[in-house]
């Protein structure tokens, strides 16, 4: 990732973090985007001076112009984007919440679109090769009853990052985008689930687990190494993927 800058949102925990981590310690640059700025700003200054941190709400357009606008201001320009901001709340389609439909849909689509829409013309301009990689879901290729916004964002997700490679493919741009279905990791968002209160933790972890092949939970770091071997040259060939990093869990019969 040497010479990269790269723009990650929910940078402030999970997934994210593991992700900005990483390209730092593979010698790119990183700004860390997330509405949870002050765990963004401390894990911003733990990384070092490769690394800021820029509040981001992903539902507000102009917000995203902001941060790219801070990106390119801090580093110098743009090269990639990593859209890892995302949240599950169980509902179906009769007694999941419209708030929870509309929350959901806002900020797993509609946020990597924003910033899409934001990013794509910076990291043209840079006139170095792009990456966008977009986080999307085991539940995107094998749909979850019990998580119906969850699993229509990430299915839409899927289509806009082929869309968007597509796209950038057929002008002539080298700008490759891809995607990372993870299964159930051990992140914040899991352990909203695991600690609900609905069952006893480790049955919760238990059923969880048994939804994966591999019957285990996968860790940030396992993630991380698909999003950011996708955000470097060394898949340089590679667009319009979509890589699974969850044990076995989106071929489950």
């Amino acid at each position: 990732m040497s010479g990269k800058v790269a723009l990650v949102t929910g940078g402030a925990e999970g997934i994210g973090a593991t992700v900005g981590r990483m390209i730092v310690e593979e010698g790119g640059s990183v700004m860390l985007c997330d509405v949870q700025i002050d765990k963004a700003r401390e894990l911003a200054e733990e990384l070092g001076e490769n690394t800021e941190a820029f509040e981001l709400d992903v539902r507000n357009l102009d917000q995203w112009h902001e941060a790219v606008k801070a990106t390119q201001e801090r580093f110098g320009k743009l090269t990639v984007l990593c859209n890892i901001a995302g949240i599950s709340e169980p509902g179906n389609v009769v007694d999941g919440t419209l708030d929870t439909w509309e929350r959901t849909i806002d900020i797993n689509l509609n946020g990597p679109y924003y910033g899409m829409r934001a990013a794509l013309p910076a990291m043209e301009a840079s006139g170095e090769p792009g990456a966008i990689v977009n986080i999307g879901s085991m539940i995107a290729i094998r749909a979850a009853a019990f998580v119906a916004a969850y699993s229509a964002s990430k299915a839409g997700l899927l289509g806009l990052t082929r869309s968007v490679a597509l796209d950038c493919a057929e002008r002539g741009v080298p700008i490759r985008a891809n995607m990372v279905h993870p299964g159930a990791i051990r992140t914040p968002m899991y352990n909203r689930y695991k600690y609900s209160g609905a069952d006893e933790p480790e049955n919760i972890e238990r059923d969880f687990a048994a939804t994966h092949p591999m019957n285990r939970i996968g860790e940030p770091e396992e993630v991380a190494r698909a999003v950011v071997w996708l955000a470097s040259d060394e898949a340089s060939f590679t667009t319009g993927c979509d890589i699974t990093v969850d044990g076995g869990g989106s071929i489950r019969s």
